[in-house]
Formats: structure tokens, C-alpha cells, sequence
């Protein structure tokens, strides 16, 4: 996702047998803001991921904190998934190959960023 303007860039389909974390979409020197999920995974650039608890050693004070400043880099990602999850009905993809799926993706992407723009765009002639 571009950080300037928050539109979707580039797409990446997996299978489900690959976890997220194995695909980096990272430049080198690109800073990785990863949820907890992405904890310890390698990548490219920078790895800014979500600390962690485990059973009996609970985050301090400081790592709740650094927690949520990640969220809240991350919560444009995070939106697009809610878009095509809610909007475009693809939280459960039905298409049986990597191919179609990744059309499927792109054109989500696609209308992602055409809603953007045209709430980007309602938001400029609020102001005028």
C-alpha cells in the first residue's frame, strides 16, 4: 500500500499452505510495520513488528505502547482487508486456483481504489 495516498500498489496471492509472513512485499530499506502474527519473520527491509506476550511474561508498559503506534501505521492496510472483506464479499474465496484468485484480488484492489478516490475526491468539495 502506498503510505503517501493509500492506495494498493501491489497484490500477492499465496496458497493457503503458505503463511502471511513468508510473503515480503518489502523494498530493501523499506520499513515492515507487521501485527503479531509477523513476530520473529524475516524480511528485507526493516522489521518493526508487534511485540509479543507468552503465557507468564505479559508486554510491559512500553511494548503495549509500541503496539499500538504499529496499529496505528497499520490501520490503512488493515482497512483494505475490511473493504474486500465486507464490500467485495472475498473473505472466503470460492475460485479453485492461484490465477483466478489473484484476479479475483486484483480487481479488489481495483474498486479499493476507485473508492478511495472518489472519497478522497467527495472530501475535496466538503472543503471548497
Amino acid at each position: 500500500m502506498d503510505e503517501a495516498y493509500g492506495f494498493i500498489r501491489r497484490i500477492e496471492v499465496t496458497t493457503a499452505l503458505v503463511h502471511d509472513s513468508q510473503v515480503d512485499l518489502a523494498n530493501k530499506g523499506q520499513v515492515r510495520y507487521g501485527d503479531k502474527g509477523y513476530f520473529g519473520a524475516e524480511t528485507k527491509g526493516y522489521d518493526v513488528a508487534m511485540r509479543k506476550a507468552a503465557r507468564g511474561h505479559p508486554l510491559n508498559y512500553k511494548d503495549e505502547m509500541r503496539n499500538k503506534r504499529i496499529s496505528r501505521k497499520r490501520a490503512p492496510v488493515e482497512r483494505f482487508f475490511a473493504f474486500t472483506k465486507r464490500i467485495c464479499k472475498t473473505g472466503h474465496v470460492t475460485v479453485t486456483t492461484v490465477a483466478r484468485v489473484r484476479v479475483k484480488m486484483i480487481i479488489a484492489g481495483f474498486v479499493f481504489n476507485l473508492y478511495h478516490l472518489s472519497s478522497a475526491k467527495s472530501k475535496i468539495h466538503a472543503l471548497a
